[in-house]
C-alpha cells in the first residue's frame, strides 16, 4: 500500500491507483530488432551503389583508352607516308602500353583513304558487377596529309 504525503491524508491509502512507471519501459523493448531489419535492407543497397559507381569508373577508364588508342592510330595512318599497317601497329602497341584490364575484347579496324583516315575501336569494359558487359566504341577520323609545292597551294 502506497502511503500519501499530503497532510490532510497522513497515513490514508491512495485513492487513485497505482501507475507503475515501468510500463513505458516494456514499450521500448518491443522495437528490439529494428536496427537489424533495417541493415537487412540498408547494407546491401549500399553495397550495389559502390559497385555500380565501380564499374561507371571501370567503364569510364576502359573509353578513355580507347579513345587514347584511337588518336594515336589515326596520327600514324594519316601521314603522308603512313598506311593502315602502321595504324594497326600503333594501336596495338598504345593498348600493351595502357594496359588491356580495363578494356576487353578489342577490336581495330583502320581505314585509309586518298583524302581521309579512320580509326574505329570497338571492346567492352572488364566487369564488376556480373553479367553487366558494357560496350566501348571510340572513332576518330580526319584528313590524310599531303604535301604540295608552293606553285599548286599559291592562287
Amino acid at each position: 500500500m502506497v502511503l500519501t504525503t499530503d497532510s490532510q491524508s497522513q497515513g490514508r491509502a491512495l485513492s487513485r491507483p497505482f501507475v507503475d512507471v515501468r510500463l513505458p519501459r516494456r514499450f521500448c523493448r518491443e522495437d528490439r530488432g529494428a536496427v537489424t531489419v533495417e541493415m537487412v535492407y540498408i547494407v546491401p543497397a549500399l553495397f550495389t551503389l559502390v559497385m555500380l559507381l565501380a564499374q561507371a569508373t571501370l567503364w569510364w577508364h576502359a573509353a578513355h583508352i580507347a579513345q587514347a588508342t584511337t588518336a594515336h592510330a589515326l596520327a600514324a595512318t594519316r601521314v603522308e607516308d603512313g598506311t593502315v599497317a602502321d595504324g594497326q601497329n600503333t594501336a596495338q602497341r598504345v593498348l600493351v602500353q595502357l594496359g588491356r584490364g580495363p578494356l576487353r575484347g578489342v577490336h581495330v579496324y583502320v581505314t585509309r583513304g586518298a583524302e581521309r583516315a579512320d580509326v574505329r575501336i570497338t571492346g567492352t569494359a572488364s566487369s564488376v558487377i556480373p553479367f553487366l558487359h558494357l560496350p566501348v566504341r571510340a572513332h576518330a577520323a580526319g584528313p590524310v596529309e599531303r604535301f604540295r609545292a608552293v606553285a599548286e597551294v599559291a592562287p
